[in-house]
């Protein structure tokens, strides 16, 4: 992986994660891509998510899920419950750009890393505060896990079936959010600062950034009072007119959105939908025109109702799988997956940036580190020379891993 000639848009940044799971490591991730020089901060020990594997994915020396959210950053690996690890940490945040945690209520103050402490320390400090429910509140102390977050988001209750259980997403959709959340607040308090010299405290919250998501949907409730009402068909969202949702085929499965029920009605044959009102009926009888439709789409393939209904100008697109998308002409033509080689993990290929800029941009200047493997040199670039490093490491205020060199 070698270095871009081209300056990242964040080169110069300096960014201390000290935050673990998804949510946040997810934002640093982002800010590394960028070019800013994110240090993992972890225990000597390493941090939670190396070793709780999603979907069992182990990898070599690296787990999958701590791979895929922790390229671009080094780590140092310290006991921060001691004073010489402390001290450390305090000593890379009075030159450091931005601070990100998302330890339970009361952890950073008890660490000496709350708002408070670190903004003496660095006044121009970004410090990123991110919680389950906020910072204070009567949910200040619950946990803040992704599928309780959704479940409490009030989407779930958007789609299916009357009186049957709601559907999680299909991806850790709360975790995600927040991560881009942060990242946006970020971007935001450099932007600040930059103009006028000052760090501040940004908070982010799961239930607020969900909550936020559905600026659309929550105000056809609560300003223009449409109740969210399922109905006894799984139409994709209470709130759009049917035909929308997933219907089955004979060898698979097809998403269809806002088709004009005339041109339908010839499509599929069915004369009951000659002279309906979209806007009307899209309403007024959303079951039943998602059960006819249904059982004409049973009777021929994927691929038979792609080429008809597009060439009808209706809204329609496959159910892809992750073997489908991965192979997808049109993924592979965005170069959506990035791919590059990691000294433990091997040919390592991932999805990419969400984002291009012409004149700068995002790259993979390392993949997700060893517990430690940067502890040394970041000590270094603080000014602590080798015999003191010796001793943290011997008292375990520190630990280092070394990268295996090929055979």
């Amino acid at each position: 992986m070698p270095d871009s000639p081209t300056p990242g848009i964040l080169d110069g940044y300096r960014v201390v994660d000290c935050s673990i799971a998804m949510a946040g490591p997810f934002a640093a991730q982002r800010l590394g891509d960028l070019g800013a020089d994110v240090i993992k901060v972890e225990p000597t020990g390493g941090e939670w998510q190396r070793f709780a594997a999603a979907g069992g994915a182990r990898g070599n020396a690296i787990n999958v899920s701590f791979l895929s959210l922790n390229r671009n950053k080094r780590s140092l690996a310290v006991d921060l419950k001691s004073d010489d690890g402390r001290r450390i940490v305090h000593e890379l945040i009075a030159k450091a750009d931005v601070f990100l945690q998302n330890y339970r209520p009361g952890v950073a103050a008890r660490l000496g890393l709350d708002y408070p402490t670190l903004a003496a320390l660095n006044p121009g400090l970004v410090y990123v505060s991110m919680s389950g429910y906020g910072e204070d509140g009567p949910y200040r102390d619950r946990p803040g896990q992704d599928l309780l977050l959704q479940a409490m988001s009030g989407a779930m209750l958007s789609a299916g079936r009357a009186g049957e259980p709601p559907s999680p997403a299909g991806l850790y959709l709360a975790d995600a959010v927040t991560a881009s959340t942060a990242f946006e607040g970020v971007l935001a308090a450099l932007l600040h600062r930059e103009r006028t010299g000052e760090g501040q405290l940004v908070t982010v919250n799961m239930l607020d950034a969900l909550t936020a998501l559905q600026m659309q949907e929550l105000s056809v409730y609560t300003v223009g009072g449409v109740p969210q009402q399922r109905g006894a068909e799984p139409n994709a969202h209470v709130y759009i007119r049917a035909p929308y949702g997933v219907f089955a085929t004979a060898d698979g499965y097809l998403a269809l959105g806002f088709a004009d029920l005339n041109a339908l009605g010839e499509v599929l044959d069915e004369p009951s939908f000659a002279g309906m009102d979209p806007e009307e009926h899209g309403w007024t009888h959303r079951d039943e025109l998602y059960a006819t439709v249904a059982r004409h789409l049973r009777t021929a393939t994927t691929a038979h109702w792609l080429d008809v209904l597009l060439a009808a100008g209706m809204w329609v697109g496959p159910v892809y799988g992750y073997d489908d998308l991965v192979n997808d002409p049109q993924i592979i033509h965005n170069r959506t997956f990035i791919e590059y080689d990691h000294p433990t993990e091997g040919h390592v290929k991932t999805p990419g940036f969400p984002y291009r800029f012409a004149k700068t941009p995002p790259r993979v200047q390392r993949g997700a580190p060893l517990v430690g493997q940067h502890t040394g040199e970041i000590l270094a670039e603080l000014g602590i020379d080798d015999e003191r490093v010796h001793e943290l490491l011997a008292s375990g205020v520190v630990a280092q891993t070394s990268v295996p060199v090929p055979a």
